[in-house]
């Protein structure tokens, strides 16, 4: 039941409400989501084993890629679970322990994303801008340690998110009208002062994603610099098509990201289930399309793909 709005309580359990108002096509909504998730676990799953099983994979762009797929899977499997349970069956509880676990891996994913494609930039830097020096730069332990470097700054920057929360008290409200637990989105049922909150916040988005974002356009305004200066039209093409991919992927990650902060702005013109929609779809459509992108641009994954399925066609 949701808390008196009044009194201050110790939230046991949040409940997720998912898009209020729309409750009646909630079973309708989950379809869509399940065969988004179904295809971004079969597709991300898929593109790890290739690149796991596959020797001749094992180079800086396609550890990457692997990288970006286990955020992917990781980013998918711990929201669209509870999703689908809220709106199959309506169970929208959610213990404050679990609340915070998945918040914490959801920002933790994000901000991971972010980092592996600031370094994918960097790997397409490096390839067509100073090609000579690409195995020497780009190592296997080098691309290590970059991993080790993501994952550490994404939990350096969220862990403090969870004691941020911890601290608050709540008086308003356990209703959370969302369909998964949000940083700020837990902040603002509290009827404490959120301010260390909301500087978190800030800190996260120009640290993270607008440091990133910033980094990323300067790689490739030097890449494009690079590639005009080349003197064969076929080798433009060539390096251009390399890098096709990489910025569909990174638009696809960024736009929504931008947008729906812009669409928050504007929370009183817009109704919250389209600000919910938006930001379920960011969750969803990144890990949907990112394998599909980079197995059909990439041809060396695309005739992995092809000789995988051969085989199996051939054994029945």
């Amino acid at each position: 039941m949701p808390a008196d709005n009044h009194s201050i309580f110790d939230p046991v359990t949040f409940i997720l409400t998912g898009f209020p108002g729309t409750e009646e096509s909630n079973i309708w909504l989950a379809t869509p989501f399940c065969l988004m998730y179904i295809t971004a676990l079969l597709g991300n799953s898929f593109l790890l084993f290739i690149i796991v099983t596959e020797p001749s994979l094992h180079e800086p762009m396609y550890l990457f890629i692997s990288m970006l797929a286990s955020a992917d899977l990781l980013l998918s499997t711990t929201t669209v679970p509870k999703m689908l349970d809220l709106f199959w069956f309506g169970a929208g509880e959610i213990s404050f322990a679990a609340c915070l676990t998945q918040m914490f891996f959801v920002h933790v994913s994000f901000i991971a994303e972010s980092a592996i494609l600031l370094a994918m930039a960097f790997d397409r830097y490096v390839a067509i801008c100073n090609p000579l020096r690409y195995t020497t730069l780009l190592t296997k332990p080098v691309i290590g340690k970059i991993g080790l470097a993501v994952l550490t700054r994404s939990f350096c920057l969220i862990f403090p998110a969870i004691f941020l929360v911890k601290r608050l008290n709540f008086c308003r409200t356990n209703l959370l009208p969302h369909t998964y637990c949000q940083h700020m989105g837990l902040a603002r049922l509290a009827c404490s002062d959120i301010t260390l909150n909301l500087l978190h916040g800030i800190v996260i988005a120009l640290l993270a994603f607008g440091l990133d974002a910033v980094l990323i356009a300067v790689s490739y305004v030097l890449i494009l610099r690079a590639v005009f200066e080349l003197p064969s039209k076929d080798a433009r093409l060539k390096a251009l098509r390399t890098c096709g991919s990489h910025i569909s992927v990174i638009l696809m990650f960024y736009t929504p990201s931008f947008f729906t902060s812009f669409a928050h702005q504007l929370g009183h013109i817009i109704p919250g289930s389209i600000l919910n929609l938006l930001g379920n779809l960011h969750l969803l459509l990144p890990p949907m399309l990112n394998p599909i992108i980079y197995g059909m641009s990439t041809q060396e994954i695309l005739r992995r793909v092809i000789k995988v399925f051969y085989r199996c066609c051939s054994r029945n």
